[in-house]
């Protein structure tokens, strides 16, 4: 009897359990609906929302309100995040300052300068001031993975001190002072997983530096007793930053296990980059002209960076020389030029530079640009006048089988020719260092007609308020020359008239357009344009009103054909 009594205690006791777990779950279920719910809903709160449920007066003061913040609730919550960051900076403060000397002296020391023997940190830490962040931002991002941008600033007091060396023998103990820093950090999570903490690794990034102010002071000596070396570890300093975590650089930090390789960065595309000219540069010399040559990257990676040659005593140097750069990013990077005079033994002297934002540009399109060179490319206005740089850009992405490149070996070659070629590579004993042709050694061959159309706003050089004017194209590499009759009294001749040249390279040739004023004791230049081959080639014909250097007006109409003979590798 007793143990009958006992089953059925026994049986009522977890019947009621059963039921009890049962709605205790149908509860926690119908909680955790509602409070997706309004997450979702909070997640839809705009800014005017958001001020109807909280006054200005409640609002921080350092938040400024703007379309990248979109998510009201984020935004209210850098308040506690500034807060609590500032409680943990000291514990934050040892750790990072760990991780950064172990990780940016190495990128010292590839971006170290030739005039320094070594450059490292003998002092490291980031003071006692906390980084604030002012902003947040969700970006729209694949399903996989969650964006997040984040605006920081950062007025420290660290205590950096640089054990440098130089290599007269100099030990230098320098000290980082003052740093004042203002960007934006990118944090990618991804990939998204079921698990705890549900995203596999965290990239970071800083996505835009706005600003970057710091001092640089020799522990008991003076930094400008020795010329060229403030100048050299500030540049090294910023162009390590630059490259060591500016997008799309990205840090990856892997949370759970697995590999995450496809995250780094990686190529996209090729730049094929032609310097033609620069024109009214600023003369650095007391004595001549300046002896420029120009610097131009995508990354400031040492080994990525390309220098061209030094044309000595010009302020309108022709330089017609190509580079190529690879591209990871179109939509942030830009290609830099810097234009300097060459000094010798001392240190080259800048003259000016410019950049060229790389989504400004279409894939497979040649694009001619004039690029106006200033001062510092983090101010961009400069009222003087310090010359302009004429180049030439063709972006060639990998993914695009319809985009030509006419540097690649490749280049306009049958399905038929393309198997032959890859058969016979494949098959040749060699090291592959054959397989791959250099831009320079690929050689276009063909014939280059020039229809000299017309031109239009020629400047006067006669008394009668007229001119006499005829052109003169010129190969620059072959020299070959052809000249149009000379129309009387006109600013708007018309000639069409054509001149076919032998072109034996055609990517490394230039086309000299010069105007003249025929005169009875000689002749008056009006004008000149110079152009490369490279759109010819690739589109085949060209048509289109040129603008002439050294004239206030005055453009001349050609009409350009390309028939290619051969394209053949050295």
């Amino acid at each position: 009897m007793g143990f009958f009594l006992g089953y059925i205690v026994g049986f009522a006791v977890a019947f009621g359990l059963i039921v009890g777990f049962a709605k205790y779950q149908n509860i926690r279920s119908k909680k955790r609906i509602d409070l997706a719910a309004a997450i979702a809903a909070l997640a839809r709160i705009t800014m005017q929302d958001s001020r109807k449920l909280l006054p200005d007066k409640f609002y921080p003061s350092w938040i400024v309100f703007s379309q990248r913040q979109k998510l009201s609730y984020l935004i209210l919550q850098l308040n506690w995040l500034n807060e609590h960051l500032d409680k943990i900076w000291p514990y934050v403060d040892q750790a990072a300052s760990q991780v950064i000397r172990d990780s940016v002296e190495p990128i010292l020391e590839q971006y170290r300068p030739a005039i320094l023997a070594s450059l490292k940190f003998s002092t490291l830490t980031l003071g006692t001031v906390a980084p604030q962040f002012t902003g947040v931002a969700i970006l729209d991002s694949e399903p996989n993975e969650i964006v997040m941008e984040m605006d920081m600033q950062w007025d420290g007091n660290p205590d950096i001190v640089l054990e440098i060396k130089t290599r007269v023998g100099v030990a230098l103990p320098i000290q980082v002072k003052n740093i004042g820093f203002t960007g934006v950090f990118r944090l990618i999570f991804k990939p998204l997983a079921d698990e705890f903490p549900c995203f596999g690794a965290v990239c970071f990034s800083l996505r835009e530096k706005r600003n970057l102010d710091f001092t640089l002071k020799v522990i008991g000596g003076d930094l400008s007793s020795i010329p060229g070396i403030s100048d050299a570890i500030e540049g090294t300093i910023r162009d390590a930053i630059e490259d060591s975590i500016t997008w799309p650089v990205r840090k990856i930090i892997p949370i759970l296990p697995g590999d995450y390789s496809y995250l780094e960065v990686k190529s996209v595309g090729m730049l094929e980059v032609k310097l033609i000219e620069a024109k009214e540069l600023t003369n650095k010399d007391i004595i001549g002209k300046s002896d420029p040559f120009a610097k131009l990257c995508i990354r400031p990676l040492p080994d990525r960076t390309k220098n061209s040659k030094t044309i000595d005593n010009q302020t309108s140097p022709i330089w017609n020389e190509h580079f190529e750069f690879e591209v990871e990013d179109t939509s942030t990077q830009h290609l830099t030029i810097k234009i300097y005079d060459d000094e010798g033994v001392q240190a080259a002297e800048l003259i000016g530079c410019a950049l060229v934002p790389l989504r400004n540009l279409e894939p497979g399109k040649v694009k001619d640009v004039w690029l106006k060179l200033v001062k510092d490319l983090d101010i961009q206005r400069d009222t003087k006048n310090r010359g302009q740089v004429h180049l030439e850009l063709l972006y060639c992405p990998f993914s695009t089988e319809n985009v030509w490149n006419p540097f690649d070996p490749d280049f306009r070659l049958t399905s038929l020719e393309k198997a032959l070629k890859h058969l016979t590579e494949d098959g040749a004993d060699s090291s592959g260092k054959e397989a791959a042709a250099k831009k320079k050694d690929i050689i276009v061959r063909g014939v280059l007609s020039v229809t000299v159309v017309s031109a239009e706003g020629l400047p006067a050089t006669d008394l009668m308020g007229k001119s006499d004017p005829f052109v003169v194209l010129t190969m620059k590499k072959s020299e070959h020359k052809n000249k149009t009759r000379v129309l009387n009294d006109t600013l708007n001749p018309v000639w069409n008239q054509t001149f076919d040249f032998v072109v034996e390279d055609g990517l490394h040739e230039l086309l000299m357009v010069d105007v003249y004023d025929h005169d009875t004791f000689g002749k008056d230049k009006m004008g000149r344009c110079i152009l490369t081959l490279t759109r010819a080639i690739l589109d085949g014909e060209v048509t289109d009103d040129f603008s002439l250097d050294g004239t206030e007006s005055g453009k001349v109409r050609l009409n350009i054909k390309w028939t290619s003979r051969s394209i053949l590798r050295e």
